[in-house]
């Protein structure tokens, strides 16, 4: 487990000293972390909580981490005093893995000493950021291959060799079944998948050859990358030719992939191709810089596809360069009481939601589907036997009793009083949550163009305690 206690920006060291230095280091403080609105994002699957937790649990400067800081000759001595023993001592509620967040929405937050709370904010966002970000362009992606198997294949043009890792794991988690990212495979247990790239081809002296080396190698894992020359009149007959003396040996091919050319027609052709060779059972694989929206065209064109590579996209969540999530005050205890804080800005988006939130999930109990999210202060307390009127944030007309319902608290308790106190579950338990957590939602607010948006609206107490700062802000 690696020591990433210095992964934060200058000036958070330069705030906590600042802390020690005006008597501020030992108060409580409530930190959110959510993203914003963003063209592309209209939700997020939550992704690297287990990272964000391994963080947390090797919190710890080290001698070179003192020395390295000493020699900046910007702290005093009360913060190396603070920071010799250091180690996470507050509490920390978050979001599962898998589970489905809406913009403003708190996927986790922090409530622990400024001094520590401060510190852990880069660290925090640069994880959170970076998996649910993945997890949610894989989530897309897959959802448009309609249950067709979609291999993470980003590596090499992932912005290095973290992004390739921690990416391969969240696409993974957003729905993909495999990874090319070996390494990833050994750290994650992830199912790893391949072919051959065009030089094992051009290597050979002839198509054909190369084609029947590699099914002697690998009779039972036999997929043939048939677009090195001439896809349809080289390729595809060549991998026939072959496909019929693994057979007759009593091997069963896996089929072929598609890296270049008109997608849509050369699988409709190579299919038509493969079944008149009896064939029928060989699956057709594509790759070639593809995304969700290249996705539904082929599929809306009855591309005769059935397996998916896809890389350079979905490792770097293109065309979507960043999650945007945000780490945010929200309050500070005075003598035992939260005082609520409240950033105002003149961009609606930007004015945050003051207070110890946590986030409700509202469904209909007669369907089990979402209506509603719901984010309302920890203090407030719902009977689910009487009616709940909820209303827009902001256009506050627009308003809707619910009597069906019931409620679920979208977020879980993480450490309290600096002991881990989750149960850490396997990646394949999140995989089958994340699955759990798509199917409580209609496809409308999933849709690529014009979704269904989604309610999230702030409960009655948030949003009058949110008004009254809003109104004292002004004054």
């Amino acid at each position: 487990m690696r020591n990433l206690t210095l992964l934060t920006d200058l000036y958070q060291l330069t705030m906590m000293n600042g802390y020690v230095e005006s008597g501020k280091a030992d108060d409580i403080a409530v930190f959110d972390v959510f993203y914003r609105q963003m063209p592309n994002l209209d939700f997020a699957v939550v992704a690297g909580l287990e990272q964000a937790i391994d963080y947390i649990e090797n919190l710890h400067f080290d001698d070179s981490d003192i020395a390295y800081l000493r020699s900046l000759n910007l702290f005093g001595e009360k913060f190396f005093d603070r920071i010799k023993d250091f180690h996470f001592t507050g509490d920390i509620y978050a979001m599962k893995e898998g589970e489905i967040a809406f913009p403003t929405e708190p996927i986790l937050t922090v409530k622990a000493p400024l001094f520590e709370a401060q510190l852990i904010e880069t660290a925090l966002l640069n994880i959170l950021n970076h998996q649910t970000l993945i997890a949610t362009k894989s989530f897309k992606i897959n959802q448009e291959t309609a249950g067709d198997p979609v291999s993470e294949f980003g590596l090499r043009r992932a912005q290095g060799p973290d992004a390739g890792l921690y990416g391969a794991r969240a696409s993974i988690i957003g729905g993909c079944t495999s990874t090319s990212d070996v390494l990833a495979g050994k750290m994650f247990g992830l199912k790893i998948a391949g072919t051959h790239s065009h030089s094992w081809v051009m290597s050979f002296p002839s198509e054909i050859e190369a084609f029947e080396k590699y099914a002697e190698l690998y009779p039972d894992a036999c997929l043939l990358l048939v677009d090195t020359y001439d896809t349809l009149c080289s390729g595809v007959p060549n991998a026939i030719k072959v496909f019929d003396k693994l057979k007759a040996n009593g091997h069963k091919p896996l089929g072929i992939r598609l890296d270049s050319g008109d997608l849509a027609y050369l699988s409709k052709k190579a299919r038509v191709m493969l079944d008149n060779a009896g064939h029928t059972e060989a699956r057709i694989f594509v790759s070639n810089d593809i995304d969700e929206h290249i996705v539904s065209t082929l599929k809306m064109q009855g591309a005769k596809i059935n397996s998916w590579g896809i890389g350079t996209k979905l490792i770097t969540a293109a065309p979507q360069p960043a999650l945007g999530g945000v780490y945010k005050l929200a309050g500070i205890m005075k003598d035992g009481v939260l005082v609520p804080k409240i950033k105002v800005s003149d961009t609606q988006e930007k004015t945050t939601n003051p207070g110890f939130k946590t986030t409700y999930r509202i469904y209909s109990k007669s369907t089990g589907i979402a209506l509603a999210d719901l984010i309302s202060l920890r203090s407030e307390h719902f009977d689910e036997s009487s009616p709940l009127t909820i209303f827009h944030p902001t256009e506050t007309w627009k308003k809707q009793t619910l009597t069906d319902y019931r409620m679920r608290d979208l977020t879980v308790k993480i450490y309290d009083n600096g002991k881990l106190v989750y149960d850490r579950p396997t990646l394949p338990e999140i995989v089958e949550f994340a699955k759990k957590c798509k199917q409580e939602f209609y496809p409308e607010y999933f849709r690529l163009i014009n979704p269904h948006i989604f309610k999230v609206d702030l409960s009655a107490e948030l949003h009058k305690l949110k008004s009254e700062l809003l109104t004292a802000s002004r004054k």
